[in-house]
Order: C-alpha cells, then sequence, then structure tokens
C-alpha cells in the first residue's frame, strides 16, 4: 500500500476554480481527508467550465472531473450568518483551509483566519496578495502571468507575447502554498508549538519567483530580459527543431561534451574544427549558424530516427508529445503516470496520476469528484453532530 505521510489530518478546500482547490488536491494525495465546502445550488464554477462531455445528468465538465477529484463535497452558504456559524464550527475540526477568494471576502464573511482556530494553517491565494496596493484587485491566472513578469518572456522576440499553455500560476501558486503549508504543519505538530499560521501566496508571486536570474541582471547590468522563442541567447545549440515528420524534437547541446557528441550523431566531426563552433561561448556568437546546420540534419529524418540517434550517443533529447504519444507511451505507462479514476457521474475516466511518488510505490488512485452536496449529510453529521432534523431545517433555510 502507498504510504500516505498526511493521514489524519483534514483539509477545508474554500477555493474556487484551480489555486487553492489544487493546493487542497496536493495534500490529498498526500494522504489528508480534503472537505469541499461550495455554494449550494451552484457549486465550484470549475463545474460549468468545458471541455464536456454527455452524462447521465447533462453535460459533464472534464475539467472538473479531474480537478474536483479526491474529496468530499459539502454545501454551505457562507454568505449567510448561520452558514458562517457552521463554517466555524467546521473548522474546529481541521487542520488546514485553502482559500483563493478576493482579498477581504473571508473578513466580510466573519470567517477569516483571527476567528478561526489558532491551530489552523490557513492558506490564502490571490493575484496579488492580501496587502499592498493592487490587494483588492480582482483577476485571474493570465493576470498573473502577466503582471509577475513571465508573459513578457514567452513567445517570439519578434511576435506578441504567448500565454503558457495552462494556468501556470494557478498550478504553481498551489504548489508553493502546498509546500508551505506542510512546513507550518510540521512546525506547528513536530516542533509541538500548537499554532498554525497564514500563508499568503499571490499568482504573481509564483510567476515572479521562477524567472531565473532576470532581476540579478537587470539590477547589476541593467540588462531587461526579452523573449527569445525556444532558443536560449546564451546557449546554442539548442531549439525545437522540426522532422521530416512535421513533428518537433528539442535537442539542447549547448555543453561542449553534448556538442561534441551531437557532432558524433549527425556524423558531423568537422563543426568540432570550426572556430565558430569551438566553444559554448563562440556558438553562443554564431546562434543562428550553429541551430540551422541542426535544424538542416534534423529536417532530413523523422523525429524516431533523430532520437534514436541523439539517445544513441547520449545527447539529450525529446520529441514534443501529445497527449495521444503520452497515452501510448511505454515508459509513461510503465511508470503507472497515467490512472483511471472511478468517476460517480461518467464511470472510470483516464487521467494523471497522483504526483510526486515516494520511491519504490504506485500512487493510490484518487477517489472520483463528487456530486455537489454529495457528503453534505455525511460530513456535518460525522463531525458537528446534526440529525436528520437539523439538516432538513438548513435545507429549508437554504444554508446547506
Amino acid at each position: 500500500m502507498p504510504r500516505r505521510p498526511l493521514a489524519g489530518l483534514r483539509v477545508l478546500d474554500l477555493g474556487t476554480r484551480i489555486a487553492a482547490p489544487f493546493c487542497a488536491g496536493l495534500l490529498g494525495e498526500q494522504g489528508a481527508e480534503v472537505v469541499k465546502v461550495e455554494q449550494p445550488g451552484t457549486g465550484d464554477p470549475l463545474r460549468q467550465l468545458g471541455p464536456f462531455v454527455d452524462g447521465p445528468e447533462g453535460p459533464y465538465s472534464l475539467y472538473w472531473a479531474v480537478e474536483g477529484r479526491g474529496r468530499k463535497s459539502v454545501t454551505i452558504d457562507l454568505r449567510t450568518p448561520r452558514g458562517q456559524e457552521v463554517f466555524r464550527d467546521l473548522a474546529g475540526h481541521a487542520d488546514v483551509v485553502c482559500e483563493n477568494f478576493r482579498p477581504g471576502t473571508l473578513e466580510r464573511w466573519g470567517i477569516d483566519p483571527t476567528r478561526l482556530p489558532d491551530r489552523l494553517v490557513t492558506v490564502r491565494i490571490s493575484v496579488f496578495g492580501q496587502d499592498g496596493p493592487r490587494s483588492p484587485r480582482p483577476g485571474l491566472d493570465r493576470n498573473g502571468v502577466a503582471f509577475g513578469g513571465l508573459l513578457h518572456l514567452t513567445g517570439e522576440p519578434d511576435r506578441p507575447p504567448v500565454r503558457p499553455g495552462v494556468t501556470i500560476t494557478d498550478y504553481l501558486s498551489g504548489v508553493f502554498a502546498a509546500q508551505a503549508a506542510v512546513g507550518l504543519l510540521y512546525e506547528r505538530d513536530a516542533r509541538g508549538t500548537g499554532t498554525g499560521g497564514v500563508i499568503d501566496a499571490c499568482l504573481y508571486g509564483s510567476s515572479l519567483r521562477i524567472l531565473e536570474w532576470t532581476v540579478a541582471a537587470y539590477d547589476r547590468l541593467g540588462l531587461v530580459r526579452n523573449r527569445s522563442g525556444n532558443r536560449l541567447d546564451n546557449s546554442a545549440p539548442l531549439d525545437n527543431y522540426r522532422s521530416s515528420d512535421g513533428r518537433y524534437v528539442c535537442i539542447v547541446a549547448a555543453l561542449q561534451a553534448n556538442f561534441e557528441r551531437l557532432c558524433e550523431a549527425m556524423e558531423r566531426p568537422d563543426l568540432l574544427a570550426d572556430e565558430r563552433f569551438a566553444t559554448p561561448a563562440a556558438r553562443a556568437a554564431n546562434n543562428d549558424e550553429i541551430n540551422g546546420i541542426v535544424a538542416d540534419w534534423a529536417a532530413g529524418l523523422d523525429a524516431a530516427e533523430v532520437e534514436r540517434r541523439c539517445v544513441a550517443h547520449d545527447v539529450p533529447v525529446g520529441t514534443a508529445h501529445d497527449v495521444a504519444d503520452l497515452s501510448a507511451d511505454e515508459h509513461v505507462l510503465a511508470r503507472g503516470d497515467l490512472q483511471h479514476v472511478d468517476d460517480p457521474v461518467i464511470g472510470r475516466i483516464l487521467q494523471q496520476a497522483a504526483y510526486p511518488r515516494l520511491a519504490g510505490s504506485v500512487p493510490e488512485v484518487p477517489t472520483g469528484a463528487p456530486r455537489l452536496g454529495e457528503h453534505t449529510d455525511e460530513v456535518l453529521g460525522e463531525l458537528l453532530g446534526f440529525d436528520g432534523a437539523e439538516l432538513a431545517e438548513l435545507r429549508r433555510a437554504g444554508v446547506i
């Protein structure tokens, strides 16, 4: 059986869409019980975001099927005084709260960290953070990518910026926040402080943190880094090279040893004697020329052959995979990176497995994304002791 290091911990997921729910989901994949608190009647807006598949109850979001998995769903109207009271009681049975509402929302509802138990770890994710002049602004992932500097660096140098292919700052913020939450839980429990804390994670901050040397180069060199496409100004050869069958193969051979091996793979030992390509600095200065030579070589072979020759000479290489490639790849299958999850609405569906894993273990298959409010009676009954009459009254009042 897989080890579950966070077993026995309970996480309340108040988030919507991606960032905070993803943080909660990561903690769940490590063993925590995740209870998702949703608005009665509508639930997480991710439930209404496509692509959709026909289900027995109408169009069903595949986005929700993936990102809503591994948790229980409880409906509580947090905009009502009674709903807020129920939530505060529920928080007394939790270890972590994850939320990504606009800053100030929980304060208006009376369920901010100052009114919850001190032992809680509260993860607060927003676009601009909980303080600062931009804090109150609304926004989504794209705003974090733009403000945090990543959008400016993404794309070709002579074309407009291009967004990353996924909602990267939502996911990054979830990862950073989950790591920070585990740190506070360790401090609370292993060090015995008994208190949690509040994590202030913002989407633009996740983007800013991964900008590599960008800020330091501006500070010391006055350099404003710009887009460089699939190449790097200081490293060559490196690019996504088009093969004869129309695929793209990424070859990374800027280091001297890798370049020498690539020359062997291409059967071009003459390149090693060419002063334009003799050193990493020389190749960087002649970036277009050396990348053009590699591009011409790759264009004469199909992607599988380019990759085969590079692998045979220990050159770092990888063909750009689409999802059909991933679903059939022997390495992905051998490691169990894709698993069938039993969704309560549409049945078995192939998804990404939990990640990362403990060495030597196969990730536990998560439970399917719950129906809206599927576990309301179970959770409120078991944790708060509500009986059938109390639950019925809360429903009549629209609280749950």
